[in-house]
């Protein structure tokens, strides 16, 4: 079935401002270094004032994972919400740039401002995020636009959404309309922390209504409670029609069915991991589109990681296909 988009996020609209810092200023400023932490307004600005030398980038987990994808050619979507400010309007014509449509316009009049991320980046390229969600959290099934959920392939979600009720309301009825229309439906675990939050929802998703789970080990060894990976991993399998796992140095590990699959990965010293599992998700969707094999969607999912970890910001810089191509894929 020919579909519009090949593949369609909904998540949180978050322009990343991204600066260095040392682990003394994390410590001194009440930082808790490598996750990701939601702040209010007044901790936002205080952060913000605080950065040394700052870029500015859209971002949030999924519409990384798309931009990446419409990088490669790939035709995508985005559903989230901005305010009309500075950043709101950088923020859709960012997308629109990237060649992905951002079918809600920035709203003017908002209360809210649009959200955004202080993300410190240490000397070892761990990032810690402080999130203030403004407009994006007020996502709901209001929202939601028509024509594009009923128009896409895959559909890819953050766990991040469950954080505020309208977001997991909106989750659920874009899961069922991108489903009642022959699409798949995905999730990102977003943190172990976001896991932790929601256990009891995402176990029932990934057992129901989604399609495919992407997550790293930590994330998945929290979903269900486990200390023994491979036990987290045959337990999603049995639930979920398809389980991607990154591991670190350790490679990735693919279950489909009865098909198991094991990617290694070529370790690399991180300048900013910042974003690095929201493009592995694009390369490997990349090779779900393509109808590639696992094998294949996994190490397209690791090239394209280890591309964006060797530079600072959450997006590529370099040819994503280019790459691919120089790796025989």
């Amino acid at each position: 079935m020919s579909k519009k988009y090949d593949v369609v996020g909904m998540g949180n609209a978050v322009s990343d401002v991204i600066a260095s810092a040392t682990d003394n200023f994390l410590d001194h400023m009440g930082i808790e270094k490598g996750i990701m932490q939601l702040v209010e307004q007044d901790r936002a600005q205080v952060l913000y004032a605080a950065m040394g030398e700052r870029k500015e980038t859209p971002g949030g987990s999924v519409a990384n994972t798309i931009a990446g994808l419409g990088a490669l050619g790939l035709s995508t979507a985005f559903v989230g919400r901005v305010a009309d400010d500075s950043l709101g309007r950088t923020y859709a014509a960012s997308m629109a740039d990237q060649g992905t449509d951002f079918p809600n316009a920035p709203v003017a009049g908002a209360e809210l401002p649009t959200s955004h991320s202080m993300i410190f980046v240490s000397p070892d390229g761990e990032r810690s995020m402080n999130t203030y969600l403004g407009i994006s959290s007020e996502l709901g099934t209001e929202h939601l636009p028509e024509g594009t959920l009923e128009e896409c392939a895959y559909l890819f979600f953050e766990g991040y959404l469950f954080d505020k009720d309208p977001g997991k309301a909106a989750f659920y009825a874009a899961a069922e309309r991108t489903r009642d229309a022959g699409g798949k439906s995905g999730i990102s675990l977003s943190d172990p922390f976001c896991v932790d939050r929601h256990r009891d929802d995402f176990r029932k998703l990934v057992a129901g209504a989604l399609d495919y789970v992407i997550g790293n080990e930590e994330e998945l060894l929290s979903l269900y409670q486990v200390t023994d990976f491979d036990a987290a991993l045959e337990a999603a399998a049995k639930e979920c029609e398809l389980v991607v796992c990154t591991r670190g140095g350790d490679g990735v590990s693919i279950r489909r069915g009865g098909e198991a699959v094991h990617v290694p990965v070529d370790r690399v010293a991180p300048v900013d991991t910042t974003g690095a599992g929201d493009q592995f998700a694009a390369g490997f969707l990349y090779g779900l589109v393509q109808d590639r094999g696992l094998a294949d969607c996994g190490r397209m999912g690791c090239l394209a990681a280890g591309e964006v970890i060797s530079h600072v910001g959450p997006r590529p810089e370099a040819d994503l296909k280019t790459i691919f191509s120089g790796a025989g894929l």
